[in-house]
């Protein structure tokens, strides 16, 4: 009999732990190879993760709701009649194939000194020893969730000032990117807070992907300075011409044709124009990307995902339709897979979809800005011509990091995103 472990995946370039948001098999249960194990939650996005063998599963390590770091055992599989030689000429053959495979790590006294980037990071910001620390990972490893609960006791073994020059450096298992690009961790103010319970209170378990959801909102509002700025749209063309093709074009395709469609069109549109708005901040850089990949906010009763349009301005009205109803169907039946998910360099989010007609938005890190498209309501306006007339009006409300962007040119974007939309009629726009 031999015992082989799986451990949790890196799901993504940047990704240096993630989350057993649910187990899809028990102790006991036979698996093939490739078969379901479990989902797991990073950045935002549930992801399966197979099995790389065929057998018995032995023991469950991490429980749902554990958060983990790359490479740690989340369970082991009994492979019967099966050598531990044959494994290892098994594992070696099928490696390249294996998109979630990980590097095995020796489980001995080593793996105290192998530190994944959260890790690092976390104790270099609160100055804790990591060599006065007893990890709970495999092989006694240090992992994030054992700082975090150091942090909450209060009982922080510190670094001594003067160390031994003569010891070796602790081995990273990432690369610099991702340690500089690591979930970061909660602040002293997002600690728990003792709040008392009274009869009749309910109290919620905050799930992975909220803490996801907060970790990211956190660390958004606490690096990225943020400014608001906001444009008056005329859409009453928009709203006539979209109206005049709805039902027929439901027919015709079997999706909707909705407004929001037109507003992601002109913002990629307004994108390829003013190029600075499409970038991101890199400490002593700016990067502006060349791709114009917008996210989209979908929301379901207790998460809210962001999953992107690629190449927005080459797509058309209609190809943007299609992506958008695809993208929510798979956010609302579980099927979002985490390549959805990443890429994105601007985000518009639809808040005008539950009666929303101003709002301030938290930029979606590491991006340099977020549009809320508000709710089209009727309104009076005094037109050119000094009549009042009842109008479609609509809101565009934009939040930018102001270390990458100034008023100027978001105010020009702004004004050719309104310039576009109120030009969208039948004699000049066409869906396909």
């Amino acid at each position: 009999m031999v015992i082989e472990q799986i451990k949790m995946p890196q799901l993504g370039e940047s990704v240096t732990e993630g989350t057993i948001s649910k187990w899809l098999v028990s102790v006991g249960d036979k698996v093939n190879k490739y078969d379901p194990l479990a989902e797991v939650m990073t950045d935002k996005v549930n992801a399966e993760v197979p099995s790389s063998f065929t057998g018995v599963v032995k023991e469950l390590i991490a429980e749902e709701g554990e958060t983990l770091a790359v490479g740690e055992m989340i369970c082991t599989i009994e492979m019967e009649g099966v050598t531990p030689q044959e494994t290892a000429a098994l594992v070696t053959s099928d490696a390249a194939a294996q998109s979630v495979a990980v590097n095995a790590e020796p489980v001995d006294q080593g793996n105290k000194a192998r530190y994944s980037p959260a890790v690092l990071k976390i104790s270099q910001e609160h100055g804790i020893d990591l060599t006065k620390v007893s990890g709970t990972g495999a092989g006694g490893r240090i992992t994030r969730k054992d700082l975090l609960k150091l942090i909450e006791s209060g009982n922080i073994p510190v670094a001594e000032q003067n160390v031994e020059t003569n010891k070796e450096p602790a081995v990273v298992e990432a690369s610099t990117q991702s340690a500089t690009q690591s979930v970061s961790t909660p602040t002293a103010s997002a600690q728990a807070v003792n709040i008392p319970v009274a009869v009749g209170d309910i109290e919620i378990p905050v799930t992975g992907i909220r803490k996801a959801i907060a970790a990211n909102m956190l660390r958004s509002k606490h690096e990225a300075p943020h400014a608001w700025t906001m444009i008056e749209v005329d859409a009453t063309n928009l709203a006539e011409y979209r109206n005049s093709l709805k039902d027929e074009f439901k027919k015709k395709e079997g999706f909707n044709l909705t407004f929001f469609a037109f507003f992601v069109k002109a913002v990629a549109q307004a994108l390829k124009e003013f190029p600075q708005i499409n970038s991101m901040w890199a400490g002593d850089k700016i990067i502006q990307k060349k791709d114009i990949n917008i996210s989209i906010a979908v929301a379901t009763d207790d998460a809210l995902y962001v999953p992107v349009i690629k190449q927005a301005d080459e797509k058309t009205v209609k190809g943007i339709a299609r992506e958008i109803s695809e993208l929510a169907v798979k956010v609302r039946t579980g099927k979002l897979r985490s390549e959805d998910m990443q890429g994105g360099t601007f985000t518009v989010n639809n808040t005008g979809s539950f009666g929303s007609v101003q709002s301030m938005g938290i930029i979606n890190y590491p991006q340099a800005a977020i549009l809320q498209v508000e709710s089209i309501v009727k309104r009076p306006v005094v037109m050119n011509n000094g009549m009042i007339a009842v109008r479609d009006m609509v809101n565009l409300c934009m939040s930018l990091d102001h270390r990458v962007l100034d008023g100027l040119v978001c105010g020009r974007f702004l004004q050719r995103v309104k310039e576009i939309l109120e030009n969208t009629s039948k004699s000049t726009t066409s869906i396909y």
